[in-house]
């Protein structure tokens, strides 16, 4: 394949161009993406080549947006409804976790909800307490949904077409600050397999399983570890629902330690669930406690720098991985 760099909102935005192009049946949802093409580029140049009928800017109403989708997706049609923050969640669960992600089991099989939600995480940014929420677990915990979180270019364009082609209803979350963080993008036509990892850096000594942004702090991490002669194995999960246990399980089975990597708040995060899988299927191949690094559990502060201890850093995932090891105490590495 034939390769040239996108940064994530190209990609997005390329992907949201092809899927259009190829069904008919595919519209997009949501303020200022018309016109303006999204706070964050991803629908530019949509209105120009598809029309105001598949390129609808809605009113400032989330619950409406969702509606309105959910309400396409079962006479047919592909939505993809845009939030302009993720936070902006709390205001559809009744329509994405009461209708959509149950249709199809209350009919039997007879309605599916191919429905895509997109949405910004927006914390880094210095959005503040109602603008910069991690907030995957809540959809997780909701029967009948698809949840991906890319940490990549070449993942989100191959994920959202796979999520719009996809007859289940998916939550598909992009981290505000990997939208401008280039890399390689096929050419060619190209989808990524919907609940399939990506071991994005082999080891042997320790196993992060992570996503999203966790994924850059964990590469990093490695790197710094590497120097020291530990090699730190990388394991993007990239799909949370359906979670890729095997690759997951298998990574873990070979170094036999685990930490995971995840800025959202730290209790009942997505980080507990798969250290409850981890310990559930493969406990006797555990050298030592897995370790959690999580946000902290408090509102988002504005200030940068206490927006920077809320939020894992690198030197964070470090003390983790050097508990992990047992190089230090788990209480020193979480203090």
């Amino acid at each position: 394949m034939s390769e040239r760099e996108l940064t994530m909102s190209e990609a997005l935005n390329e992907a949201l161009h092809e899927e259009m192009e190829r069904d008919g049946g595919v519209l997009v949802v949501g303020e200022d993406i018309a016109q303006l093409g999204g706070l964050f580029q991803v629908t530019k140049g949509l209105l120009e080549r598809f029309g105001a009928q598949r390129v609808i800017d809605a009113p400032i109403s989330e619950a409406a947006q969702a509606g309105a989708g959910v309400g396409a997706a079962l006479v047919g049609c592909r939505p993809v409804i845009e939030l302009q923050i993720a936070d902006f969640v709390s205001l559809v669960m009744d329509q994405v976790v009461n209708h959509a992600g149950k249709w199809r089991y209350m009919s039997g099989g007879r309605v599916t909800v191919p429905f895509v939600l997109r949405g910004a995480v927006s914390s880094g940014i210095g959005m503040a307490a109602q603008h910069s929420q991690t907030l995957e677990a809540w959809f997780v915990h909701a029967p009948g949904l698809v949840v991906i979180m890319p940490s990549t270019p070449y993942d989100a364009k191959g994920l959202l077409k796979a999520a719009i082609r996809d007859d289940n209803p998916v939550v598909f979350l992009e981290k505000r600050l990997l939208y401008s963080r280039p890399g390689p993008v096929p050419e060619e036509e190209y989808t990524v397999p919907i609940g399939v990892a990506d071991v994005k850096r082999e080891g042997s000594d320790v196993t992060v399983a992570t996503y999203a942004a966790g994924v850059h702090l964990a590469l990093q991490a490695a790197r710094q570890l590497a120097r020291e002669g530990v090699e730190v194995e990388v394991v993007d999960l990239r799909t949370l629902k359906p979670l890729d246990t095997e690759t997951l399980l298998a990574s873990v089975r070979k170094t036999g330690r685990l930490v995971v990597v995840t800025e959202a708040a730290g209790t009942g995060s997505f980080a507990s669930e798969v250290v409850a899988r981890v310990t559930e299927a493969a406990f006797s191949s555990l050298r030592a406690a897995p370790v959690r690094v999580t946000g902290k559990d408090v509102p988002m502060p504005y200030a940068a720098s206490l927006e920077r201890a809320v939020l894992p850093q690198v030197e964070d995932v470090v003390a983790g991985l050097n508990a992990a090891l047992e190089r230090v105490p788990v209480a020193e590495a979480s203090s």
